[in-house]
């Protein structure tokens, strides 16, 4: 296969290098330490930066937590963040006065539209053992008419979520996991009404790929030629793209349109891909708002300031739930949902 099917290769950044209608992908991987009772690290957080620590000392990061990792209360508006939360658990609570705690596989889809603000904190259950953390958060943008839609999430559960495994020729397995976009037969669990990824002509997809060593597999093309694709080759040492040698922590961007034989090296690896046809209208962006023009940022920070987004409800700027809550989000409508933690070794236990 030519590789024509690759139009840009590059080593990956932080953030990660993203295409409309995407605007930002990070991936969080912490070793965090045995927890104490306030369910933050137990290890001295001496020579941390705390409230500002990406510094990844000791392999993990407090980042804007002082006592507790995390992100404590902050505001959005105009955006959609996808929260794949791959290893570890996530407290979530916002200003609408839902909260959550998800992990192990879940993914929250949390539609910021007109304003919301929320946390993100990620609590150390376990206090006689490691607490590994993984997570992706993905920003993707809202189409105009879209971004004063009234904030909304959705929780995909991991047991929900539709995976497969296909074997190749030689006894190599892909795993694929669905979290937008239907693919070989897979239909994604449905976004939010108002997202991007709900229009019919979007092609919006999201996918996580686990490839066994020497597993060969094909992605399939694109629907549309319009469509933009990005392959994240985050895990593994090489990758073999449209017959190009591909080292490990780059970001591919490739031809959509082009179905793209991947063939993996002697480890496992992963992957993630993000497509969608471009929104295709002008980006304003100041932090944590955005909006098309910089009249309506400047009016996002002064409804901000005047509403603050509808209060924050909670009291302290960076809740988290009791050591043995499980899996469960509490919508603003008074929904409760509850998993069952037996089927997610990462979820606290009593």
């Amino acid at each position: 296969m030519s590789t024509s099917s690759i139009l840009r290769l590059a080593p990956l950044g932080f953030p990660w290098q993203t295409l409309d209608p995407f605007l930002f992908c990070v991936h969080h991987h912490d070793a965090y330490p045995a927890g104490n009772a306030q369910l933050g690290p137990q290890a001295s957080l001496a020579g941390r930066k705390l409230g500002q620590d990406f510094a990844g000392q000791d392999g993990w990061s407090m980042y804007h937590g002082d006592t507790v990792p995390g992100f404590p209360s902050h505001p959005h508006r105009g955006f959609e963040t996808v929260t794949i939360a791959r290893q570890g658990l996530i407290d979530h609570s916002d200003s609408l006065g839902a909260t959550a705690r998800f992990g192990g596989g879940d993914v929250q889809w949390l539609t910021a539209g007109q304003g919301i603000v929320h946390c993100e904190m990620f609590p150390l259950v376990h206090p006689h053992a490691p607490n590994p953390t993984e997570l992706f958060q993905i920003w993707l943008n809202l189409p105009a008419k879209n971004k004063m839609a009234k904030p909304h999430f959705t929780m995909f559960w991991h047991e929900d979520i539709p995976r497969t495994v296909h074997v190749d020729a030689k006894d190599g397995h892909t795993e694929v996991v669905c979290i937008a976009g239907s693919l070989s037969g897979m239909q994604p669990l449905p976004p939010p009404p108002d997202s991007w990824a709900s229009a019919p002509h979007s092609d919006l997809a999201i996918w996580t790929l686990t490839m066994s060593a020497g597993a060969r597999w094909t992605l399939p093309a694109a629907q549309h030629p319009q469509t933009r694709r990005m392959l994240y080759f985050f895990k593994g040492p090489q990758l073999q793209v449209a017959g190009q040698a591909v080292n490990s922590h780059s970001a591919i961007e490739l031809q959509a349109d082009h179905a793209v034989e991947l063939i993996n090296g002697n480890a496992e690896s992963e992957c993630l891909v993000l497509q969608g046809r471009p929104i295709g209208e002008p980006v304003a962006q100041y932090g944590p708002f955005v909006m098309n023009t910089a009249a309506e940022i400047q009016q996002a920070f002064a409804d901000y300031q005047r509403t603050e987004f509808g209060g924050w409800p909670w009291g302290a700027s960076d809740p988290v739930h009791a050591r043995d809550r499980g899996r469960f989000a509490q919508h603003a409508d008074g929904t409760l949902e509850e998993r069952s933690t037996e089927s997610n070794p990462l979820a606290p236990t009593s």
